[in-house]
């Protein structure tokens, strides 16, 4: 079971290092296609690519199935949109301390024992001092933006897992990625596609592949081996990888007391890992077409 929960971890690890590059490159593109169209170049690619590569077959999903796999893409969406808007206002590791309240949330939630009060407490207080909320010189909209996204990511991890569990594979992300695509374009696509150039289709490719594309998959199969309550306290860890991420590609400097922030979250992270293994699901069933 250790073994298992080292996998899980290590699989969401690297998850969240790629969403934090990712969303530093995408950082880069807001001057010239705003948070929308990052947001947008992202989710249209990776739908795209899943569908592309994964081609899912009718006979891996039910009706219900589906319908939870179409509202994963609508939760992911969310995510994405609302995130780069909380980066067009604030730094990219104050967005993600507020956004992990969401997984906070799921771990305590659905949490046991004490380790639901422990390590998600423990988290929270390396939130609260990598955001500094006492300071008041963090943009209001972009932390209410950052909220919002951390709702959906509550969401996103609890649908998650219960895709995973039902569908085979990955077939659930190539249903959602589409979904989550579909959605950005009826959204902001009307605001994005004027500016668009030839080097940012190009640059989407890329983008995609980094996030949503790996980390989404590698999230996927991370909630196989992990609770949503470890997953949810793990993802402490990505504040830190943001601060560090903002630090090397954006050259955002974090206060002294963040680093301290930083500490209690990678800590935090740790100790969910360890105690967060799950016992495995049934492997589903294609559905008889």
């Amino acid at each position: 079971m250790l073994s298992q929960a080292r996998a899980g971890a290590a699989m969401a690890i690297v998850a969240m290092l790629c969403v934090q590059i990712g969303a530093a490159v995408a950082v880069t593109l807001i001057d010239r296609i705003g948070a929308e169209g990052a947001a947008w170049l992202r989710l249209a690619w990776a739908g795209v690519l899943m569908l592309v590569v994964v081609r899912p077959r009718p006979a891996s999903f039910t009706w219900a199935t589906f319908r939870m796999c179409v509202l994963l893409g609508v939760v992911t969406a969310g995510i994405t949109l609302l995130f780069m808007a909380s980066l067009a206002r604030i730094p990219l590791g104050t967005a993600s301390a507020i956004e992990f309240l969401g997984p906070l949330g799921v771990a305590v939630a659905l949490g046991t024992g004490r380790a639901r009060v422990l390590w998600p407490g423990l988290a929270a207080v390396g939130v609260l001092l990598l955001t500094e909320p006492w300071s008041g010189a963090v943009d209001p909209v972009g932390v209410l933006y950052a909220l919002a996204s951390a709702v959906c990511w509550a969401l996103y991890i609890v649908l998650t897992q219960r895709a995973g569990d039902a569908v085979t594979g990955v077939n659930a992300l190539a249903v959602s990625m589409p979904v989550a695509g579909l959605v950005a374009t009826l959204t902001v696509g009307h605001l994005v596609l004027p500016r668009l150039t030839p080097d940012l289709l190009l640059i989407g490719i890329g983008l995609a592949i980094l996030l949503p594309v790996v980390p989404f998959i590698l999230e996927l199969l991370a909630l196989r081996k992990l609770t949503t309550a470890a997953f949810g306290t793990l993802m402490a860890l990505e504040p830190g990888f943001a601060m560090l991420i903002g630090f090397i590609v954006l050259h955002q400097t974090p206060h002294p007391i963040g680093i301290f922030g930083m500490c209690f979250v990678v800590a935090a992270g740790m100790g969910a890992a360890r105690s967060g293994a799950r016992t495995p699901p049934p492997v589903p069933a294609e559905v008889n077409s």
